[in-house]
């Protein structure tokens, strides 16, 4: 299995968890870490949040000596607040730019996948970052609403990036639509920093075919509510055989999430059951089991129903 060096980060083998809203907390990062997971990130965080430090955003912030190498993922549309904002990025292994998040709310403040329009102000937010001596990556897609990625990776490794994740999807195009892994192997061969390559990676021969064009594979869809996908691809890797998902295994990682939430201070309810509900799949009455789960208020009675499961 290759190994995978970002700046001088070393990792023990080329599998990520994707930084994921709602999901890719401390507690669910420490599971996936246990299961195999090498790299894992905060979820995507706006810079000016973390200069306001309201208690939410703090949270998201929130690691642990055991959350290593942990990398946050920022993203924003000033220039300016990216040099205000270096000195709260310090604690972190690696800074993730976000020029890849589709999502309107994002969108419309000029931020995510709409920083594909201008591969030069992605470029100055590079730079601004290394000057602070940090290690620096950018999570893009294949562009906007036009596909300019070869264009926006090379100005992303010429502003001294350490490495590139590419999503290779439009930011107008859905998950129906399938990632065009083509393009990765393009950009790998255009470029010359570390391309981590990102989805429709659900099993571990996904996960090999992945690795044959790139130099990472990162999981997101597939590791919700799923930790245990990382044990089953490093499994294959050696191997060539796929694992079956072990429901009664699954839903000891969820009961480890609960107590993880618990130990560090992070119970919120709506992600719990988000994610709980994703934990709870491929067996016989699950549907009935998820939605006893969403009736349920308190944090003590999800407990209780998922010692039961």
């Amino acid at each position: 299995m290759k190994s995978l060096k970002i700046g001088n980060i070393k990792l023990k083998n080329p599998l990520f968890l994707a930084p994921m809203v709602n999901v890719t907390d401390l507690p669910y990062r420490l599971i996936c870490r246990k299961t195999g997971a090498a790299m894992a990130y905060t979820e995507m965080i706006y810079i000016s949040a973390i200069l306001h430090k309201n208690t939410k955003t703090q949270n998201l912030m929130k690691t642990s000596k055991e959350d290593s190498p942990i990398g946050i993922q920022i993203t924003g549309n000033s220039i300016n607040e990216f040099k205000k904002v270096t000195p709260h990025l310090k604690p972190y292994n690696l800074v993730d730019i976000n020029c890849g998040c589709p999502s309107i709310r994002i969108t419309g403040n000029q931020a995510g996948s709409y920083l594909l329009k201008y591969p030069e102000k992605i470029s100055k937010m590079i730079k601004i970052l290394k000057q602070a001596d940090l290690t620096v990556t950018a999570k893009i897609r294949l562009g906007f609403k036009t596909n300019n990625v070869l264009k926006v990776s090379k100005a992303i490794e010429k502003a001294g990036a350490d490495a590139l994740t590419l999503h290779p999807r439009l930011a107008i195009q859905g998950s129906s639509i399938p990632a065009q892994w083509e393009w990765i192997k393009k950009v790998k061969n255009s470029i010359g920093i570390p391309i981590i390559g990102s989805g429709d990676i659900f099993n571990g021969k996904d996960a090999e075919k992945m690795l044959e064009i790139a130099d990472g594979a990162m999981l997101a869809r597939s590791a919700i509510g799923d930790p245990l996908i990382f044990q089953r691809i490093l499994k294959y890797l050696k191997t060539k055989k796929e694992s079956e998902f072990n429901f009664k295994q699954n839903i000891k990682r969820l009961q480890e999430y609960l107590k993880l939430a618990k130990e560090h201070n992070l119970i919120d309810i709506p992600r719990i059951k988000y994610l709980g509900s994703n934990f709870i799949k491929n067996t016989r009455g699950a549907s009935k089991m998820r939605n006893r789960l969403m009736q349920l208020r308190t944090f003590e009675e999800i407990e209780n129903l998922v010692k039961t499961i």
